[in-house]
């Protein structure tokens, strides 16, 4: 999978290898800490949860929904949420304030414009509330007298492919005047949507 939406890759294609960070979910593994279970069938046995060193439910928070039940917890910022178990653990009686002094909000992969904090006061407060956000853009000069509108950030969970092609059938179908040509120039370094303006207009 990617921010376009790409399906993965065949598992002949496929390779992984764990970051540095996993040293930190694993490292006491075989030191009796967590509680260990059978495997789907049976053969092998597979810790019930990881011995994580660091709260990662919060770090690359989690999405999910049961019977009755749903979750979806927003990513934060590694160096954040550590500061701030640091000072929880300092001082068991922290309030919610002080603490989000120092988790101030979510921290999403893909950048975006958090609109309002009162979602995130009220998720933070009461275990529910939503984020608003969008997207960040520039203005860049061209040739020719014209303008660029350039997306480098968008909301989290966007599909970056979706987005382009629904801008493109609102310029088909005429919803949206004035754009002369759009395009994905997203690489390694980042995203990259151009939308090159017609000239005079803004």
């Amino acid at each position: 999978g990617s921010i376009d939406g790409d399906p993965p890759a065949a598992m002949r294609y496929t390779e992984c290898r764990l970051e540095k960070v996993t040293e930190s979910l694993l490292s006491d593994i075989d030191k009796d800490t967590v509680n260990f279970q059978d495997n789907y069938d049976g053969r092998e046995q597979e810790p019930v949860v990881l011995p994580a060193r660091f709260p990662n439910l919060l770090v690359n928070g989690s999405g999910g929904i049961a019977v009755g039940m749903a979750t979806n917890i927003p990513p934060h910022n590694l160096g954040e949420v550590i500061d701030g178990c640091v000072a929880l653990i300092d001082n068991p009686a922290i309030e919610l304030s002080e603490l989000m002094e120092l988790i101030p909000g979510p921290d999403f992969p893909t950048g975006g414009i958090i609109l309002g904090r009162n979602g995130i006061n009220s998720a933070y407060t009461t275990g529910r509330g939503s984020v608003i956000m969008r997207g960040r853009a520039t203005i860049e000069p061209m040739r020719g007298d014209r303008e660029a509108i350039i997306i480098t950030e968008i909301p989290y969970q966007v599909n970056k492919a979706s987005m382009i092609e629904k801008m493109a059938e609102l310029v088909r179908d005429k919803r949206i005047d004035g754009i002369s040509d759009l395009r994905d120039e997203s690489d390694r370094e980042g995203y990259r949507v151009v939308v090159e303006l017609k000239r005079d207009d803004e």
